[in-house]
């Protein structure tokens, strides 16, 4: 599923820029704004959480954990599409661009399945309240994070050593950035079983902790409707959460569980999107909408 390199393919030529100044401009300024507000606002609310013994619940350690997700995410490719934006040559090695399919794809891969590893608690704790603290305690809320973080990386690794691309000296890519599906279009040969190996990798990644997500939140749903008193309370610990799955899973299903054949130059925005925009959503959502977010806050402008 990854790149190898060839001695006749040193570097990628990114061609996914306009020509024109204006837009180049705006798409400066975008790149920069996501990029500070996806670094500040996630790095804000790790430090709040860290800070406040009352956030020290699961719910807000999962939270931790996709904010660090949100920084490298939009770390991994923002700050290169930043650059080359005004440069004459638009270009990154084989290697770097491995590196940037890799990261990408292994963070991607992480956040899918954080967020369904969010909704179940969020069903644990709205569902099965009084059992909450022996099913969801601190020994397996490490384990999961372990899992999560490790065997994605184990999964993206074995593909990239197992899965190589060969290229056949077309270098340029329609992007910004290196996108898996944009430089797959570079590769010669039969790559059917690799774009099959995609779909099928996309299922596990994306589609089913998708489904996850919505039969929990379907549970979710049910049991609050049974309760007399509290409702906007149980609903509103899971709408910032309902939130950011719509924004990430509506834009990378529509970018991933596409064949590659049907890749556009609109899918170079969408990719910006849920790499650029969402990570720097993500902190707004959580904040403006989350109580004891704006608790927290309030009690840290006090000791100043």
């Amino acid at each position: 599923m990854m790149l190898a390199n060839q001695t006749h393919v040193t570097e990628f030529i990114f061609i996914g820029y306009s020509q024109s100044l204006q837009i180049r401009i705006l798409l400066f300024i975008l790149f920069i704004l996501f990029y500070i507000l996806a670094i500040l606002g996630n790095s804000f609310l790790i430090f709040i959480v860290i800070i406040s013994p009352q956030m020290h619940t699961p719910m807000y350690y999962f939270l931790c954990n996709l904010s660090l997700v949100d920084i490298s995410f939009s770390s991994s490719g923002l700050p290169k599409a930043i650059i080359n934006i005004f440069s004459r040559k638009r270009s990154i090695s084989v290697i770097g661009c491995l590196v940037q399919i890799t990261t990408g794809i292994f963070l991607g891969q992480t956040e899918c399945i954080l967020l369904a590893v969010m909704a179940y608690d969020r069903y644990i704790a709205i569902c099965f309240p009084l059992y909450y603290t022996v099913i969801m305690n601190w020994k397996v809320c490490t384990n999961i994070t372990v899992i999560l973080w490790l065997g994605n990386f184990m999964l993206t690794t074995i593909s990239m050593i197992s899965k190589p691309l060969v290229f056949c000296g077309e270098n340029k890519v329609d992007h910004f950035i290196c996108e898996l599906i944009a430089v797959l279009r570079l590769a010669c040969g039969d790559i059917s079983f690799i774009t099959k190996g995609i779909v099928v990798t996309s299922l596990f990644t994306l589609l089913l902790p998708f489904v996850f997500i919505v039969v929990s939140y379907i549970c979710i749903i049910y049991s609050v409707l049974k309760i007399r008193s509290g409702r906007s309370r149980a609903f509103s610990t899971c709408v910032s959460h309902i939130t950011v799955v719509i924004i990430f899973y509506g834009t990378i299903i529509t970018m991933f569980m596409a064949p590659s054949n049907t890749f556009s130059s609109a899918n170079k925005y969408i990719a910006i999107f849920y790499g650029g925009a969402a990570p720097s959503i993500n902190p707004l959502i959580y904040s403006l909408r989350n109580k004891d977010v704006k608790e927290a806050f309030k009690k840290l402008l006090k000791t100043f």
